[in-house]
């Protein structure tokens, strides 16, 4: 069995309309909600052996604060291919593995995290943590799926159980939705 982790950046800054998508940065929300996430994730119990992450400004600030507040973190390996990804091309990832580590944590962006629980998870109705994610996989959104499968070349659609998933907002409220204005 494998664990995987996926870890959607945290909420970013839009304020300067000038910035490429790939380089907005974290407003101060994100910036929390990445430091408690960390937390949560070191506490949570698992050894994650590796990091993949997309290169984007809000993932590269959310990894790094987060792995400050949880003290630590596993190595990273930086890949432009996450960056916006489909579901396949993060299975591709994955299956891409070398030394089959025995948990990976990925983080990135949505629709592709969404996606990815979507398509290694059955839609059978038996978890109710799924129907939290069909309906908003949020900003620093941290989900656990475990996998049926001995190596990750082996990974496939219907493989996963989803068995953890936590939301900056179940944390600390504060960093629930923003009001509407």
């Amino acid at each position: 069995m494998k664990k995987l982790g996926l870890f959607r950046h945290a909420k970013s800054d839009w304020n300067d309309a000038r910035l490429r998508d790939f380089d907005r940065p974290l407003n101060k929300r994100g910036r929390k909600g990445a430091a408690l996430m960390g937390v949560h994730i070191r506490g949570y119990g698992v050894r994650w052996n590796r990091i993949i992450a997309s290169p984007a400004a809000r993932v590269t600030q959310t990894i790094e604060i987060a792995g400050d507040a949880a003290g630590d973190s596993p190595p990273v390996i930086w890949d432009r291919r996450v960056y916006l990804a489909g579901s396949a091309t993060l299975m591709d990832l994955l299956r891409e593995q070398e030394g089959d580590p025995a948990s990976i944590i990925m983080v990135g962006h949505n629709p592709g995290l969404e996606d990815l629980i979507f398509d290694l998870m059955p839609d059978d109705g038996s978890c109710p943590l799924r129907e939290v994610v069909e309906v908003k996989f949020p900003t620093a959104a941290f989900a656990v799926l475990e996998l049926d499968i001995e190596k990750w070349d082996d990974i496939r659609d219907g493989c996963a159980r989803l068995v953890h998933l936590i939301r900056p907002r179940d944390l600390d409220p504060e960093l629930g939705p923003e009001p509407m204005h």
